[in-house]
Protein backbone atom coordinates (compact mmCIF):
# COMPACT_ATOMS: atom_id res chain seq x y z
CA UNK A 1 0.00 0.00 0.00
CA UNK A 2 1.57 3.20 -1.12
CA UNK A 3 0.44 6.45 0.45
CA UNK A 4 0.37 9.81 -1.27
CA UNK A 5 2.36 12.63 0.31
CA UNK A 6 -0.89 14.07 1.69
CA UNK A 7 -1.87 10.70 3.21
CA UNK A 8 1.57 10.35 4.74
CA UNK A 9 1.35 13.78 6.36
CA UNK A 10 -2.18 13.10 7.62
CA UNK A 11 -1.01 9.79 9.11
CA UNK A 12 1.97 11.43 10.82
CA UNK A 13 -0.38 14.06 12.24
CA UNK A 14 -2.80 11.38 13.50
CA UNK A 15 0.06 9.56 15.22
CA UNK A 16 1.27 12.74 16.93
CA UNK A 17 -2.23 13.75 18.04
CA UNK A 18 -2.98 10.30 19.43
CA UNK A 19 0.36 10.10 21.24
CA UNK A 20 -0.30 13.52 22.76
CA UNK A 21 -3.84 12.51 23.72
CA UNK A 22 -2.61 9.29 25.33
CA UNK A 23 -0.11 11.26 27.41
CA UNK A 24 2.46 8.47 27.51
CA UNK A 25 6.13 9.05 26.84
CA UNK A 26 7.84 7.43 23.88
CA UNK A 27 9.73 5.33 26.44
CA UNK A 28 6.48 4.02 27.97
CA UNK A 29 5.06 3.20 24.55
CA UNK A 30 8.34 1.54 23.55
CA UNK A 31 8.36 -0.62 26.65
CA UNK A 32 4.82 -1.84 25.91
CA UNK A 33 5.74 -2.60 22.30
CA UNK A 34 9.13 -4.23 23.06
CA UNK A 35 11.22 -1.68 21.19
CA UNK A 36 13.11 1.56 21.69
CA UNK A 37 11.71 5.06 22.08
CA UNK A 38 13.66 6.11 18.98
CA UNK A 39 11.97 3.38 16.95
CA UNK A 40 8.49 4.40 18.17
CA UNK A 41 9.29 7.91 16.97
CA UNK A 42 10.51 6.54 13.64
CA UNK A 43 7.34 4.49 13.16
CA UNK A 44 5.17 7.50 14.01
CA UNK A 45 7.11 9.35 11.31
CA UNK A 46 6.46 6.43 8.89
CA UNK A 47 10.11 5.45 8.81
CA UNK A 48 9.49 1.83 9.80
CA UNK A 49 11.47 -1.34 9.20
CA UNK A 50 8.32 -3.35 8.43
CA UNK A 51 5.19 -2.19 6.61
CA UNK A 52 3.11 -3.60 9.48
CA UNK A 53 4.77 -1.47 12.18
CA UNK A 54 2.53 1.61 11.74
CA UNK A 55 -0.49 -0.67 12.16
CA UNK A 56 0.97 -2.09 15.38
CA UNK A 57 1.53 1.39 16.77
CA UNK A 58 -1.91 2.54 15.62
CA UNK A 59 -3.62 -0.43 17.27
CA UNK A 60 -1.71 0.12 20.50
CA UNK A 61 -2.61 3.81 20.66
CA UNK A 62 -6.26 3.23 19.84
CA UNK A 63 -6.55 0.40 22.37
CA UNK A 64 -4.92 2.39 25.15
CA UNK A 65 -7.01 5.46 24.43
CA UNK A 66 -10.25 3.48 24.37
CA UNK A 67 -9.24 1.69 27.58
CA UNK A 68 -8.74 5.05 29.28
CA UNK A 69 -12.11 6.33 28.05
CA UNK A 70 -10.70 8.68 25.42
CA UNK A 71 -11.74 8.81 21.80
CA UNK A 72 -8.81 8.22 19.41
CA UNK A 73 -8.14 10.65 16.59
CA UNK A 74 -9.10 8.77 13.39
CA UNK A 75 -6.52 7.62 10.88
CA UNK A 76 -7.58 8.39 7.32
CA UNK A 77 -5.08 6.10 5.55
CA UNK A 78 -4.62 3.27 8.07
CA UNK A 79 -8.23 2.20 8.15
CA UNK A 80 -10.35 -0.85 7.80
CA UNK A 81 -9.50 -4.40 8.77
CA UNK A 82 -5.82 -5.06 8.28
CA UNK A 83 -6.66 -8.73 7.67
CA UNK A 84 -8.16 -7.65 4.34
CA UNK A 85 -4.87 -6.24 3.03
CA UNK A 86 -3.16 -9.18 1.32
CA UNK A 87 0.29 -7.60 1.53
CA UNK A 88 0.25 -7.25 5.34
CA UNK A 89 1.40 -9.98 7.72
CA UNK A 90 -1.64 -10.05 9.98
CA UNK A 91 0.11 -12.33 12.49
CA UNK A 92 2.85 -9.75 12.92
CA UNK A 93 0.26 -7.04 13.58
CA UNK A 94 -1.67 -9.27 15.98
CA UNK A 95 1.53 -9.88 17.96
CA UNK A 96 1.37 -6.24 19.06
CA UNK A 97 5.16 -6.01 19.21
CA UNK A 98 7.59 -3.96 17.18
CA UNK A 99 10.99 -5.29 16.24
CA UNK A 100 13.49 -4.11 18.80
CA UNK A 101 15.48 -1.33 17.16
CA UNK A 102 17.72 1.49 18.33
Amino acid sequence: MSLTPQEMQATRTSFQENITLLNQSFEEIAQALNTSAAYVQAVANLDAVHIEDPWILKNYLEGQLQHSGKKPIPFTALKGDFHQYWFLDSQRIESGKLERSN
